[in-house]
């Protein structure tokens, strides 16, 4: 579905105003338990006082005996260490690109046409005044995506969006309707009304077209069920 990110500043916010939190996040559950500020470390058990800081008493051994030999470990070499080759497997080699990763640009006849073709389904089923009120919000939509007028997140959740509503999976596309609404709606409100409306009628033709078939295979199978009647001569 949709990307999960924190959103930038509105515009017509404060400049204290706390940051908005993308859809997403805000339906998600919450991240791992914060480790509670009153909890108290435990006294050691011998029961003498521990040195927090105990890098600022220590002395250095070549102070207090000069004669004596260094005790602990050895020197690490000056010698460049190299890890060994673990198996058969050879060093990957990384190969810097100075060309930046071009994506996959979301297209406005693969996101428009689609939701054209379900208004032209609906009508004929739905009233023409809404039908209108639909097509007037899409040409909307078309307008301010040929200006420049929509980010690039907001093109991809249309092209999601699209693909739910042409698998009939309604309740995905109202999710990903709603999302827009909440992160960016400044730049969807004036056209999201007739998208929504759209996946409302969409959603209701097609679940009479299912209820009608249901009805005609059921009235098929009676008659198949029921025995003729032969007539006398």
């Amino acid at each position: 579905m949709a990307e999960l990110y924190v959103k930038p500043g509105n515009k017509e916010r404060g400049w204290n105003d706390p940051p908005q939190f993308s859809y997403g996040l805000q339906t998600q559950a919450g991240g791992p338990k914060r480790t509670p500020l009153t909890k108290r470390v435990a006294a050691p058990q011998d029961g003498a006082p521990r040195d927090l800081f105990p890098e600022l008493h220590s002395v250095p051994t070549s102070e207090t005996s000069p004669g004596a030999p260094p005790m602990g470990p050895p020197p690490p070499s000056t010698k460049a260490y190299s890890s060994p080759a673990v198996g058969n497997c050879p060093a990957s080699t990384v190969q810097p690109t100075d060309s930046p990763v071009v994506e996959c640009e979301t297209l406005l006849e693969d996101v428009l046409r689609p939701l054209e073709q379900a208004l032209d389904d609906c009508r004929g089923y739905t009233k023409k005044q809404v039908c209108d009120d639909i097509s007037r919000r899409l040409a909307l939509l078309q307008e301010q995506w040929t200006g420049g007028k929509l980010s690039t997140p907001v093109k991809k959740r249309m092209a999601l969006l699209v693909q739910e509503l042409s698998s009939h999976r309604w309740d995905a596309a109202d999710d990903i309707h709603r999302s827009l609404m909440v992160d960016h709606v400044t730049e969807v409100s004036q056209w999201m009304v007739g998208v929504k409306r759209l996946i409302a009628e969409k959603r209701s033709l097609s679940s009479e077209e299912e209820a009608h078939e249901e009805k005609s295979t059921a009235t098929a199978k009676e008659n198949q069920t029921v025995p003729e009647v032969q007539q006398d001569p």
